[in-house]
């Protein structure tokens, strides 16, 4: 019996702290392998990275039948690709859980195993390329414009991100929802309230999940809470910001917001992220624009109550288990987040009714099912 053989691109995966895409391309690919139909088997393609990195990728996927190790690193092979340069050794399906894949012309009539499927994430460089740094927005959109030319299908996060896409690009019956999920490993730890008390959380705070980008409205955020209409309350802030577009430093002083309003913790693992989002009033995402927003999930998941914007993505995702603010009037959105989050504060029964609704809209993703329609998708081209 003939083996087929899924090429799964492993961007950012072996990162000892992946980035999102590399979250969601480890997670999407354990499952592949998981839920691999008989006679199948999945390969992953990697940039030339640190022994580490390949090590890593071998603990976190045990059953990938192999790993193709490219004599370009991320950066190299991200341009080559980028200009059609470097295609993949053999032939057969590949999957890229993002943009950075090998789009070159193929005829999978001719040779129904040559496939090539592509995920785009959000619609940010279409719908508000000004909150994106200009070579991101030039990257993604010549990437998309390959993808429109050589792709077999594109998958998205939500429909609000087919529509979007679908009036940018030309890509026809192509698009694919398949959403993502939250990983299995995060879960309160039995020592949280150690960890809580190493990472010096406040007895009360609300809480925001990076990436910390403009797009994401961190510093409509932080105004919110400068707010006079805002509780008293501090906002804690998961994931780097070392790296964001936006001076959170700058805003909050502007914003006359003191020190101790504004704790940043960095990365976290797995295990302190999960406390952190377990013990917050409630958690924001205040976006501007997106496309999935894990963190929606992942606080759902957890418990905790959710206020995020009314980005069509975000109120696709959450369903009616969060509290949406509106985005029009602009200059009056930091108003509305802070009058949100005294209505979290203040009515028990509504944190409450959140924290339930948002558990069963949780449980409503999965990366196994995820990983079903991935493999469906590829026998259905």
């Amino acid at each position: 019996m003939s083996t087929t053989t899924l090429r799964v691109i492993l961007d950012q995966v072996g990162a000892e702290t992946p980035s999102g895409i590399g979250r969601y391309g480890l997670e999407l690919t354990r499952q592949l392998i998981a839920t691999a139909p008989r006679g199948c088997e999945v390969r992953g393609i990697v940039p030339s990275s640190p022994q580490s990195e390949y090590d890593r990728i071998e603990r976190e996927l045990p059953g990938l039948s192999g790993l193709f190790k490219s004599a370009l690193d991320r950066r190299q092979l991200r341009a080559a690709w980028q200009h059609g340069f470097t295609r993949l050794p053999g032939s057969g399906m590949v999957h890229a859980p993002s943009l950075f894949a090998p789009l070159y012309r193929h005829d999978r009539f001719e040779s129904p195993g040559e496939q090539i499927v592509v995920t785009i994430h959000d619609a940010v460089p279409w719908t508000h390329p000004e909150t994106l740094p200009a070579s991101a927005v030039t990257w993604s959109r010549a990437m998309a414009r390959r993808a429109q030319r050589h792709a077999d299908a594109i998958v998205v996060p939500t429909h609000a991100v087919a529509e979007q896409l679908g009036a940018a690009l030309d890509l026809g019956d192509r698009i694919r929802v398949i959403a993502g999920a939250v990983s299995s490993a995060l879960a309160v730890p039995e020592d949280a309230h150690e960890r809580a008390t190493r990472l010096e959380l406040p007895d009360r705070y609300v809480l925001a999940v990076g990436p910390f980008e403009a797009r994401k409205g961190i510093a409509e955020l932080l105004w919110a809470l400068a707010d006079p209409h805002a509780p008293d309350i501090a906002l804690v802030l998961a994931g780097p910001t070392s790296g964001a577009d936006v001076d959170l430093d700058g805003i909050r002083k502007d914003a006359r917001l003191s020190p101790e309003r504004v704790l940043a913790l960095g990365t976290l693992d797995d295990a302190d992220l999960a406390t952190v989002y377990d013990r917050a009033e409630a958690v924001i995402v205040p976006s501007l624009a997106d496309g999935f927003a894990l963190p929606v999930l992942e606080a759902m998941g957890l418990g905790t109550p959710v206020i995020h914007s009314d980005a069509p993505a975000l109120v696709e995702l959450a369903a009616d288990a969060g509290l949406v603010v509106a985005r029009e009037d602009f200059a009056g959105y930091p108003r509305r987040l802070a009058d949100a989050i005294r209505r979290i504060l203040e009515e028990p029964m509504l944190a409450e009714d959140l924290a339930v609704r948002g558990h069963d809209r949780a449980r409503a993703f999965s990366w196994r099912d995820s990983a079903e329609k991935t493999w469906q998708l590829h026998a259905d081209l």
